[in-house]
């Protein structure tokens, strides 16, 4: 085992992938693949991530350099007095060439390289991930302490109808037009402007998706709109609507979703009176 750790890490795998290698350590490579599982899952690992390398880095090359390239072949290719018709064979001469250098040392050290430069981008790409992860747990741990600060701040207003001896409470009853025991508690401050309804102990017909109930203030004989509420939906135990100085009556009607400008009478479920 040591020796194949040994061999991955020579840096032969990553000069395969690339095509630099001989014949013989090419067939070498491919042998050992078929007897070691682990040599051809770290080529197939370095092909994946040499790929991924190359899509990161692509550059598209400039239009008119891929221009200049074409009209280039064209008038090579166009212009036969750019090649040799037949070749002097009396002026040509045999230039002895030196044999080849071995580049081992330099092919090795460039494999290494890139495996190191491979390495580190799969390192990148990890950190990236797990910044991604925290930033979402970030952002939802956000959420959730908003959430806590909006419940706080509900029961804080809850408390303060209960404890706060400016607040009446009216319980507005069933019209005819509202099943026999349908009821609502309005909590309602004329010095504070401000206005509940208990959600706990409401008493109605739930509405559908098209509908919603909008409670009114009858001032002076007119109506005065104080917001909208859906009787399956909420479920906090009270319920804050619009602020009103001063009012005579209060009332609830079944109106379109979004809530109307005028009350609908004929939709009237519940009111009451002080």
């Amino acid at each position: 085992m040591e020796d194949i750790k040994a061999y991955i890490e020579s840096g032969i795998l990553e000069l395969y992938v690339l095509g630099d290698v001989s014949p013989d350590e090419k067939l070498q490579v491919e042998e050992l693949a078929l007897k070691h599982p682990v040599i051809k899952a770290e080529l197939d690992e370095i092909e994946r991530s040499m790929q991924l390398y190359a899509e990161y880095n692509a550059v598209e090359p400039a239009t008119h350099l891929r221009d200049r390239v074409l009209n280039s072949l064209l008038t090579n290719f166009g212009d036969d007095s750019t090649f040799d018709k037949e070749p002097d064979v009396q002026t040509a001469k045999v230039v002895s060439m030196a044999p080849p250098k071995s580049y081992n040392f330099y092919k090795y050290a460039f494999a290494a390289c890139l495996a190191l430069l491979l390495a580190s981008v799969a390192v990148m790409v990890s950190m990236y991930n797990k910044l991604q992860d925290s930033n979402n747990t970030i952002a939802a741990l956000q959420s959730d302490k908003q959430h806590f600060a909006n419940t706080v701040s509900l029961k804080e207003g809850e408390l303060e109808v209960l404890q706060d001896a400016s607040f009446k409470f009216l319980k507005l009853q069933a019209t005819a037009k509202a099943p026999t025991g349908s009821q609502i508690t309005v909590a309602w401050s004329p010095a504070k402007k401000k206005v509940w309804i208990d959600m706990k102990s409401l008493k109605m017909p739930e509405n559908d998706k098209e509908h919603q109930y909008q409670l009114w203030a009858l001032v002076a004989g007119k109506p005065v709109d104080l917001g909208v509420f859906d009787a399956n939906a909420d479920t906090a135990d009270m319920k804050e609507m619009k602020s009103i100085a001063s009012a005579d009556a209060f009332a609830v009607t079944l109106e379109p979703k979004g809530g109307s400008p005028t009350p609908t009478m004929d939709e009237m479920m519940v009111i009451g009176k002080f």
